[in-house]
C-alpha cells in the first residue's frame, strides 16, 4: 500500500477521532458514548467490535485523566484500591461473557443504556444539578446512608457496565458515591476515575483477546482525539451549559432510537 492510499484510509479516521475528542471534552462525558454509535451506524461495525475499538481511544485518556485529577484532588488510596480491585475483577468476568453475546442482544442493551442516559440528562436539566457538574459549585451531599465498607459494591456495578458496554462506569459510580456514601462531588469523581481507568484497560485487553478490536482504526482515533479534548473543554466554558446538555441529551435519545430501529429492521 503506497503513501497516498494510506493517507486516504487514515485521514478520515483521524478527522473522526478529532471530532469525537472535541465533543467529548465539550460535553464532559466519555468519548465512548459518542464513538460507539458512530462506529456502528457510520462504519457498519458489529456492536462488540465497536465497543472494543472505542476502548482503544478511551483507555489512555482515562488513565491520563485519573493521574491529572489525583494531582488536584487526592483520593484516599485504600478506598480507591478496594473500589478498583472490585471493578477490574468484575470487568474481566463480564467482558469475557459479553464478547460471546449475540451482536443484536448487545446492541439492544447498549441502546437501552443510551436511552436511560438521555432521559436522565434531560430530567436533570429540569430537576437538579447537571451530570458532571463542576465540583466547585456542586451542592453539598446529604449524610451518608451506606457505610463506606460497602464501597466495593459500586466497583462491581461500574465494572459490570464497563465490561458489558465499554462505557458507563463513571456515569454510574459518581452519583452513587455522592448519594449513598455522602462524598463531595470532587471526591466522588476521583474515586470514579479510580474505578473506570483500570477497568477500561482490562476491558480493552479482554476485547482484544477475543478479536473484537480494530487497531487500524482505534489507534488513529486515540491519537487525534487526545489532541482535541482540551479544545472541547475550553469551548465548554464559553457556551451555555444547559443548552449544550439539552442538545447532548436529545442527540443521545435520537441515537438510541436509531440503533433500536436498525436492530428491529435486521431482526
Amino acid at each position: 500500500m503506497n503513501t497516498m492510499t494510506t493517507l486516504v484510509h487514515v485521514l478520515p479516521t483521524l478527522a473522526l477521532g478529532a471530532g469525537m475528542g472535541f465533543f467529548g471534552g465539550l460535553f464532559g462525558i466519555g468519548g465512548g458514548v459518542i464513538a460507539i454509535p458512530l462506529l456502528v451506524l457510520a462504519y457498519g461495525m458489529a456492536q462488540p467490535l465497536a465497543q472494543g475499538t472505542a476502548l482503544v481511544m478511551m483507555a489512555p485518556n482515562l488513565l491520563v485523566g485519573w493521574w491529572r485529577y489525583s494531582q488536584h484532588h487526592p483520593v484516599a488510596w485504600r478506598r480507591a484500591l478496594g473500589l478498583g480491585v472490585a471493578a477490574t475483577v468484575t470487568t474481566w468476568v463480564v467482558a469475557h461473557w459479553a464478547t460471546g453475546l449475540p451482536t443484536g442482544v448487545l446492541r439492544v442493551v447498549f441502546s437501552v443504556f443510551l436511552l436511560l442516559l438521555a432521559l436522565r440528562t434531560l430530567q436533570a436539566l429540569r430537576h437538579g444539578p447537571l451530570p458532571g457538574a463542576d465540583p466547585a459549585v456542586a451542592p453539598t451531599p446529604s449524610a451518608p446512608s451506606v457505610p463506606m465498607r460497602w464501597l466495593p459494591v459500586v466497583g462491581v456495578l461500574g465494572g459490570g457496565s464497563m465490561g458489558l458496554l465499554g462505557i458507563g462506569g463513571g456515569l454510574l459510580a459518581t452519583p452513587l458515591i455522592t448519594r449513598w456514601f455522602g462524598q463531595r462531588q470532587a471526591a466522588a469523581q476521583g474515586l470514579a476515575l479510580a474505578l473506570v481507568a483500570p477497568s477500561a484497560v482490562i476491558a480493552l485487553t479482554t476485547y482484544a483477546q477475543a478479536g473484537q478490536v480494530d487497531w487500524a482504526m482505534g489507534v488513529p482515533l486515540a491519537l487525534s482525539g487526545m489532541c482535541t479534548v482540551s479544545s472541547g473543554v475550553a469551548w465548554a466554558h464559553r457556551l451555555p451549559e444547559r443548552r449544550m446538555r439539552a442538545a447532548f441529551g436529545w442527540m443521545l435519545l435520537c441515537t438510541a432510537v436509531w440503533l433500536l430501529i436498525g436492530q428491529m429492521n435486521r431482526a
